[in-house]
């Protein structure tokens, strides 16, 4: 069946693989081509055996992959790749989802002080809509270009956004306590990753800062009404590397003012996210677990008073679908005018 021509920059990838996983099972999808320069020629089958039987497609160059064909190509490259096709690209009419960084912080400093390159088209950048469709859904729409959020800011700005939004807590003084299963680092091997040094252990990493941080604070402060470089709010972000293949797990704790303390927070959330079909708010007093959300779009989320001016809430995703592919495939669907949630209604997997 003929529909929306995709293409993949950057396919070979856990988010490529991902896009792969979803796009081949999208009814309004015909995906035109896969790009790898190291895996060129090679059938995308050989590479991901899960994927034998579902596509004939072969990874190609990127000067060879008739991208300028597509109606919109995805970006599962590292940082610093889609923002040097970009202006082509619009300029043939396609649109594109980037799910690496280069669109994300509106800043071009703060975005060469963090990823180490000056940004290559700052007025692309200034267009580009910020992708987490449940807070920025109608800029996403008429958007050419959209920045997949990182997979960390999802957890944290799902679960803080009802408090910031309605003013409920103190803003200088948020805390993100935050764990990703292993896939998140990518595929690649490096010390840290091995089997060996990953498995039976429990550690926090980028402690002096992470590339996730500014991003964080950056859209908090839009949702608290804050101009970008407001210091008024202020977010300490902790990441932590759990051995698992797939999951997030964020823990969010904020001071409660006076307003705060006098909400029935449950039934805020609950309200909030009423008609939000990927985030799932849990009956009062749960926890939810990573697994639940395994290989699905959905962001479990339970919110908590342990103290009287305290709030904790807790949110899941699975960081390779709802924190990088899902929520990709969930912005195109939106930028195309596809009910948001096709091809994205898997059950979770259990055990």
């Amino acid at each position: 069946m003929s529909g929306l021509k995709v293409g993949i920059v950057g396919g070979t990838g856990y988010t490529g693989v991902e896009l792969l996983r979803l796009l081949l099972a999208h009814p309004g999808v015909e995906l035109r081509a896969i790009t790898s320069r190291k895996e060129a020629g090679l059938a995308v089958s050989e590479l991901y055996s899960s994927l034998r039987g579902h596509t004939d497609l072969r990874f190609t160059t990127p000067d060879e992959a008739p991208l300028r064909d597509c109606d919109v190509v995805y970006f599962a490259t590292p940082h610093g790749v889609a923002m040097q096709q970009a202006r082509e690209l619009l300029d043939a009419g396609v649109r594109i989802v980037d799910l690496a960084a280069d669109f994300r912080l509106r800043d071009t400093a703060l975005f060469e002080r963090w990823y180490g390159m000056p940004h290559a088209c700052p007025d692309i950048l200034a267009e580009a809509a910020y992708g987490l469709p449940e807070l920025n859904r109608e800029a996403i729409r008429g958007a050419r270009v959209v920045a997949n959020p990182g997979c960390y800011p999802t957890t944290v700005q799902i679960g803080l956004a009802p408090l910031l939004r309605h003013g409920l807590v103190d803003p200088g003084h948020l805390i993100a306590s935050c764990a990703s299963g292993v896939s998140g680092a990518g595929r690649k091997a490096e010390i840290g990753y091995l089997y060996a040094e990953a498995s039976d252990n429990f550690k926090a990493y980028g402690v002096k800062g992470h590339r996730h941080g500014p991003e964080i604070e950056q859209e908090l402060r839009r949702l608290a009404g804050f101009a970008d470089s407001d210091q008024r709010l202020r977010c300490v972000f902790l990441p932590h590397l759990v051995p698992m293949v797939r999951g997030m797990h964020s823990s969010l704790f904020a001071r409660l003012n006076d307003a705060g303390q006098a909400t029935d927070l449950q039934a805020l959330f609950e309200r909030f996210y009423a008609d939000e079909p990927f985030v799932d708010v849990l009956p009062a007093a749960s926890a939810p677990e990573t697994r639940s959300v395994r290989g699905t779009n959905l962001l479990r989320v339970a919110v908590h008073r342990p103290q009287p001016d305290t709030v904790t809430v807790l949110v899941v995703q699975d960081n390779l679908t709802k924190g990088a592919s899902g929520q990709a495939v969930q912005n195109m669907n939106l930028m195309f005018g596809l009910a948001e949630t096709t091809g994205l209604q898997g059950i979770g997997l259990l055990p």
